[in-house]
């Protein structure tokens, strides 16, 4: 499922090549896709103008002018593409938006678990209020994230990735940022320390910004000819690597599940009773080490 930096990657991308332009018009081939009439939709969005794209949380939000936004969640399997249709993947679109000055369109394919919503201003406030500080606002800092996480119980990884306590982060850069930091994912927040909480910070920091400056790594292109989506995938320190050797100490990665979710980490390097078991003692050594690769 994109989290943070796939959808960063894609609004940056999006706002490269549609910002500006305007909807001509809005295909809708299944209606569960959106929360309003398929006659609604196309009133509302064709016509307008797309000023730019924004993300919130795991969501992007296309902000079109008079005020309405599309809000746009690819959940588990869903993805775009912007191109001609002859560039276009021979999939089924669920919602096809073109524009207004050449024959790219931007195709959303796979929302069944998805959705793409149009809202208006206070409908979409009220639906990204239940949602928690983003990791990459500069008011949130060390204190701040210590503050969030104290307020979850049981597993790290667990608070990590519930979107009302930190709005972006899932499976994959949840146990990336806990390697870096030296902690078991499934360690319990009661046990841990201040300190083990506020070395979380510059973890997150730095996993999503390498996360990001690599496009991620969710490897379906946007448009043809793509070259950054995708490029985190095989940069991944501990994440969908089971059995491979940890970067680090050369264990191998241990592959778990735990309420549902794959849990990814090295038991040498990331040991649950206690502090890192970095072979040198000194887990800032051992993040500079894991992001050397």
């Amino acid at each position: 499922m994109p989290e943070l930096p796939e959808m960063e990657t894609y609004k940056n991308l999006l706002n490269e090549r549609i910002a500006g332009k305007t909807v001509r018009a809005a295909e809708v081939t299944r209606e569960k896709t959106i929360n309003v009439p398929v006659d609604a939709f196309k009133a509302r969005a064709e016509g307008r103008r797309l000023e730019r794209v924004d993300r919130r949380a795991k969501m992007l939000l296309f902000r079109l002018d008079g005020g309405d936004a599309l809000a746009l969640h690819l959940m588990l399997g869903g993805s775009m593409f912007y191109g001609t249709p002859e560039e276009a993947p021979d999939r089924t679109a669920q919602v096809i938006l073109t524009f207004d000055d050449d024959d790219r369109r931007l195709y959303f394919h796979g929302l069944r678990l998805g959705y793409l919503h149009i809202y208006d201003p206070p409908d979409l406030e009220a639906k990204l209020r239940k949602l928690g500080p983003d990791p990459l606002d500069p008011r949130f800092g060390p204190n701040e994230l210590a503050a969030a996480l104290r307020r979850s119980r049981g597993a790290l990884k667990f608070a990590l990735t519930d979107q009302a306590v930190i709005a972006g982060i899932g499976n994959c850069y949840a146990d990336e940022m806990c390697f870096a930091a030296g902690i078991h994912p499934l360690r319990k927040l009661t046990d841990m320390s201040a300190s083990q909480l506020q070395t979380l910070y510059p973890a997150m920091q730095s996993t999503l910004s390498e996360a990001m400056r690599y496009g991620g790594y969710m490897e379906t292109p946007l448009y043809a000819g793509d070259k950054l989506t995708g490029g985190y995938n095989d940069r991944c320190k501990v994440y969908d690597r089971g059995g491979e050797p940890c970067f680090r100490c050369g264990t191998p990665i241990t592959k778990t599940e735990s309420n549902g979710r794959k849990v990814f980490f090295c038991e040498r390097c990331q040991r649950l009773g206690g502090e890192s078991g970095d072979p040198n003692g000194d887990a800032a050594e051992a993040r500079r080490l894991s992001y050397q690769h």
